[in-house]
């Protein structure tokens, strides 16, 4: 059976001595003490791996059971949804006057991830609830936020997000589903959505579906786009439960992976809803939820591969398999560990480098976000505007592909269900998928987050690479070779991309286009570049410092090192494609293919 570990120690490092969360005056950040956020971590990590981590294989083995119109989740999931519910993991971050604690956002994506990397297909029942609250807190109305929000904080109720449909998936302005208005200022709602995650279970006493609608007479295509709070059982004034709804489930989805989550299509058959937010505008509030849905997203490709390293990891040390080229390891035994070889090695340091660079970069963007909500800070909300899709695609792409090389350090094993690291595969692959495929993200990030404020933000992530490179420069020989001068490479070949695309996308925008994928992954490893410089900074302050843990410094030194050296430069083979253009790409006749 798979292990896992919650990654506590790391964790640490990156929220003080890396971002140093306690120094800023970001509001709410001074509470956030190393000893305060150690005992919250310690015990999210034992949640995560006592109680979350031994449900994964049972849900993977048992999915969701759906009977005579309801949804059954995997034995031991409502117990377990209890014990999440009682120690108030749910509203963390949430508003106290809606029962949540309101710590920053930062801790709570640091608690996210270990429950994610424990048990993804049970996270999102209450993440999705997340979201959704977020949503009705940014846009809804005061008797909305009163009616919703303390049962959903509590996850009492859970919620959903209803956007796609049969016909239109990335494309929702191609959307059917109908809202017409009634005399009390309800709706009634009737079409039909699918893929929706969480849709239907047995966890909670109500589901408050998010739903995308069209309303009669307004604009054509995603102009006229509205979104309703449709619950699965209406709320009396009281707040009490009535009838219920006319929503409900027509089959639930048999997946590659995630099969402790429900997965169902939803009918709407003239079900009551609630307009949220106003007429037409309803892609700006469900993006309140999507854009909160995709940094998850990230975390979940980052979640999937930590939980798939440490147990290739533990397969690599265990395992006895021929000798290593320059003399055996373990002349006593048999053979030496896989771990001695080389190409082991290169891999299970692909593995390590990412998943400590993408929890930093994650992190990092989580003090974006509490900067913008909690500070009111514009250019942080810019920021984190632009990294949301290379936080969402580039991390479950790289996530994925951590998964296989994770599975592949196993061998045939790996490839055996009772070992549990097709799991691991199967899990992360939905995260490329969902919540706008990743070549949607390569094209928002392109087409619209490059120009978005006259190319402010992206200039902005440009100049803190400057300034960073500028200001630790000339120091130390050996930090610049390894760390710098890299980073700057880098940085040289994201802006060489950009500038190609100013100067040819104009004339063919497909220029631009064909080359986006590759100027994702561009800027993703140029961001995790930036993470790992001011790592290795961080720990080599902490040597200098003459810390006790010398081993855990010098090894983040290290692992940094392997990532600038290994896999930053895939920038200049990203560049090569970019700048190739778009002839090759579109060149054959559809029919040709």
């Amino acid at each position: 059976m798979p292990v896992y570990n919650a990654p506590t120690k790391d964790t640490q490092f990156i929220l003080h001595d890396f971002l140093k969360i306690s120094e800023s005056d970001i509001p709410g950040y001074s509470e956030l003490e190393a000893e305060f956020t150690g005992a919250v971590l310690e015990e999210a990590g034992k949640l995560a791996t006592n109680v979350l981590h031994p449900l994964n294989v049972v849900g993977d083995k048992e999915g969701c059971r759906f009977e005579n119109g309801v949804v059954y989740t995997p034995t031991g999931f409502k117990e377990a949804f209890e014990q999440v519910k009682e120690g108030g993991w749910t509203g963390l971050d949430m508003p106290e006057e809606y029962g949540g604690q309101n710590m920053p956002y930062v801790l709570g994506t640091a608690v996210g991830e270990m429950f994610s990397a424990a048990n993804q297909a049970f996270v999102m029942y209450q993440g999705l609830t997340h979201g959704a609250a977020s949503a009705i807190l940014a846009h809804g109305s005061e008797e909305q936020k009163n009616t919703y929000l303390p049962k959903m904080v509590s996850c009492e109720w859970t919620g959903t997000m209803n956007l796609t449909e049969p016909h239109c998936g990335t494309d929702l302005g191609l959307m059917r589903t109908k809202a017409e208005p009634q005399a009390d200022g309800s709706y009634k709602i009737t079409g039909q959505k699918i893929f929706i995650s969480s849709g239907d279970h047995d966890l909670a006493d109500n589901i408050i579906h998010l739903v995308l609608a069209k309303i009669p007479g307004g604009p054509e295509g995603i102009k006229g786009v509205s979104l309703f709070i449709v619950p699965k059982f209406l709320v009396n004034e009281d707040g009490s439960l009535g009838e219920r709804n006319g929503v409900s489930v027509g089959k639930i989805e048999e997946k590659m992976g995630i099969h402790g989550n429900s997965t169902c299509v939803m009918n709407y058959d003239g079900a009551t809803g609630y307009l949220l937010g106003q007429e037409h505008k309803g892609m700006r509030a469900m993006f309140t939820m999507m854009n909160e849905a995709r940094l998850g997203v990230g975390m979940q490709g980052l979640s999937q591969a930590e939980a798939a390293y440490q147990n290739a990891l533990e397969y690599a040390k265990d395992r006895l398999q021929g000798r290593d080229v320059t003399g055996a390891k373990n002349p006593d035994g048999p053979a030496d560990p896989l771990i001695v070889h080389p190409d082991i090695r290169r891999s299970l340091m692909d593995q390590k480098s990412f998943v400590e660079g993408a929890r930093a970069f994650i992190l990092w963007g989580a003090t974006l976000i509490d900067k913008a909500h909690r500070a009111g800070d514009k250019d942080a909300d810019g920021l984190i505007s632009l990294m949301t899709p290379v936080i969402k695609g580039f991390l479950t792409d790289e996530g994925y592909d951590m998964t296989v090389q994770a599975q592949q350090v196993y061998g045939g094993h790996g490839y055996i269900e009772e070992w549990g690291m097709s799991q691991y595969t199967r899990d992360a692959r939905i995260a490329m998928i969902y919540e706008g495929a990743n070549g949607v993200q390569a094209l928002d990030l392109v087409g619209r987050k490059l120009a978005q404020d006259g190319g402010k933000h992206v200039m902005a992530f440009f100049d803190m690479v400057k300034t960073f490179c500028k200001e630790n420069a000339g120091k130390d020989e050996a930090y610049d070779k390894a760390f710098i001068e890299p980073l700057k490479a880098a940085s040289k070949d994201l802006q060489a991309a950009g500038m190609y695309f100013m100067q040819n996308g104009m004339t063919n925008p497909h220029n631009a286009l064909a080359g986006s994928y590759d100027f994702m992954h561009m800027f993703g490893h140029v961001c995790l570049g930036l993470m790992w410089a001011q790592m290795a900074k961080a720990a080599q302050e902490a040597l200098d410092a003459g810390t006790s843990d010398k081993d855990f410094y010098e090894t983040k030194i290290t692992t940094g090192r392997y990532y600038m050296a290994r896999r930053l430069p895939a920038t200049a083979m990203h560049l090569t494609r970019i700048q190739s253009g778009a002839d090759t790409v579109m060149a054959l006749d559809a029919a040709n293919f």
